[in-house]
């Protein structure tokens, strides 16, 4: 068993082309137990982006807070607090904020998506 809370997770601010204004905090992994997958939350400040990119692995997507887009199957659609989505592996994909406040998300991956 594990519990825990946000505030105790570290943030990481990412760097990297095309990376803006972002952090990421690891939640739940095979640290704490969940052998396999990985559940991180990600957080773009103002103007903040991840960047367009793919991989092989699958990921699903829980918006927690903000207004902002997915980039997905070659266009760019609106995502806000309580929108889902499922990005198959080799997708490419890119998140950006485009409101006035944080726009945060969770993300599970297999494991070999958080290395």
């Amino acid at each position: 068993m594990y519990l825990s809370n946000i505030k105790e997770a570290q943030s990481i601010v990412l760097n990297g082309p095309g990376i803006l204004n972002a952090r990421k905090q690891s939640l739940v992994g095979p640290e704490q137990g969940w052998d396999g997958w990985v559940m991180r939350q990600f957080t773009l400040g103002k103007d903040g982006q991840t960047p367009k990119h793919s991989h092989p692995w699958p990921h699903i997507n829980y918006i927690i807070s903000g207004k902002g887009t997915l980039f997905l199957d070659g266009k760019e659609q609106s995502v806000e607090s309580g929108s889902v989505a499922y990005i198959p592996g080799g997708e490419e994909h890119q998140f950006r904020n485009v409101g006035d406040e944080e726009f945060a998300f969770i993300c599970i991956v297999p494991e070999e998506g958080d290395k």
